[in-house]
């Protein structure tokens, strides 16, 4: 019998109520991107792309922190799944413990260091000093970031997505007030600009951190055990260490990249950069759905495995995938429809203006790419620990075709702006037959768990 994506009513609720938090959550946090971006540029078009390429830092160090945390949530929902908490437990402190020494570095790096890490992304002077002055401050925030991504993460896995929404919106929404009434100078205040911007992420941090911490200590919600913090589990570390260092490496070749994509547009101008800016913000707002779905679907996936379900967790798999399809399609005609207006929302020189349109028309079809790779690989294959294809990929479609073609272009053959910026669309549309084809072996249905 033919199995129908919408047919079962039990699947599609448990999609929903993990998937719709989560993707809300996305769109918060993306639009915090967009708050700066519109506020920023209403001011001043070096301040939108100078604080743009100084958060490169941070995506950066969100690529780490990321898989340290999809490794918590990949472990966290198979043991959820089986009904063990108390390895979940374990596996909340290990990542506590992994994200707060990373928080550290990116932290000092930021204090000491914020000239040299401005230069990786521009030569360009003036973007070159806003930047220094954003990283200053927003360099605090960087320490409390990785902690309550923790917290957050195991709060989906154990049936809290919900939660996680409500804690994030929250946060997003006091970070784009703030962002208001420090960027323009609001209730008396002076205008601070892009150091507003900063200090208002640096507010919203530390209140999503503590919200996360009492939330935890409610009946039902797993929270740290500090008699068990400095405790090593070897069987559960070394779990832990297969799952995350694929993800690690994928997470440094995909962030790495995408920071290089940055440093290419930065390199071609301010108009160039400034498009650049504004293209990424939208994409992040629609990839919205696609995260969401990618996240929730993975961890019902991880609770079925992780459960012994396997057939039933294949089963969701490939219905996800079909999903995945209709998002990128869906994402395609969305970013076509918006173009025309994020082109009156922003001011822009012609220039920047017309490099935009064209960013917009090629994103349109990467979007496909972007939301079947995402939804495939991040949710499904991350779901059973396959987590290896995606560095993989990344090293063969992104590393091996992509960036040597962008570099070129931008470096020595001197190459338009909009075919540089093509080149760095070809890896997630390239690799769909690669990912369809690995996920045909269906190595990614395995059951994870150990009797701890």
């Amino acid at each position: 019998m033919k199995d129908h994506l919408f047919s079962d009513r039990v699947f599609c609720r448990k999609l929903f109520q993990l998937t719709a938090p989560i993707a809300l959550q996305s769109l918060m946090l993306a639009s915090v991107a967009a708050a700066d971006a519109i506020m920023l540029g209403s001011v001043e078009q070096n301040s939108m792309s100078a604080v743009s390429l100084a958060t490169q830092i941070q995506f950066i160090q969100n690529m780490i922190l990321s898989a340290i945390v999809s490794t918590a949530g990949i472990l966290g929902a198979q043991y959820w799944g089986k009904g063990d908490r108390q390895t979940v437990n374990d596996i909340f402190c290990i990542s506590l413990r992994c994200c707060g020494l990373i928080s550290l570095l990116f932290f000092a790096g930021c204090m000491f260091f914020p000239r040299y890490l401005m230069l990786i992304f521009t030569n360009e002077e003036v973007l070159i000093t806003i930047g220094i002055r954003y990283l200053r401050i927003a360099g605090w925030s960087y320490l409390l970031t990785g902690i309550s991504q923790c917290y957050l993460a195991v709060m989906k896995v154990s049936e809290h997505a919900s939660q996680t929404a409500l804690i994030s919106s929250g946060a997003v929404v006091i970070n784009i007030i703030l962002n208001a009434v420090f960027i323009y100078g609001l209730f008396g205040l002076p205008a601070m600009e892009v150091q507003g911007a900063a200090l208002a992420t640096l507010i919203a941090r530390a209140i999503e951190l503590i919200w996360c911490i009492i939330c935890s200590l409610k009946d039902g919600y797993i929270r740290p055990d500090l008699s068990r913090f400095l405790k090593r589990n070897p069987l559960l570390s070394a779990d832990f260490r297969k799952c995350a260092l694929p993800l690690l490496g994928a997470g440094l070749f995909w962030g790495v990249g995408f920071t290089s994509y940055t440093a290419f547009m930065g390199h071609m101008g301010t108009d160039a950069a400034a498009a650049n800016s504004i293209a990424a913000v939208v994409r992040d707002l629609i990839c919205c759905a696609c995260n969401g779905i990618s996240s929730g679907g993975g961890i019902l996936v991880g609770h079925e495995l992780g459960a012994g379900n396997l057939k039933r967790g294949k089963l969701y798999g490939d219905r996800l995938v079909k999903l995945a399809f209709l998002c990128g399609f869906l994402s395609t005609g969305v970013m076509l429809a918006v173009t025309p207006l994020v082109l009156r929302f922003v001011k822009l020189t012609d220039g920047a203006a017309g490099y935009l349109t064209g960013m917009m028309v090629i994103m349109a079809f990467y979007m496909i790419g972007r939301a079947v790779n995402t939804i495939i690989i991040n949710g499904i294959f991350a779901s059973g620990g396959d987590t290896l294809f995606d560095m993989y990929s990344l090293a063969v479609c992104m590393w091996g075709i992509a960036i040597p073609l962008a570099a070129a272009g931008t470096f020595l053959f001197h190459w338009p702006v909009l075919v540089v910026y093509a080149c760095t669309c070809l890896d997630e549309v390239g690799k769909i037959p690669w990912v369809m084809a690995h996920y045909k072996k269906y190595k990614w249905v395995k059951d994870l768990t150990r009797e701890m």
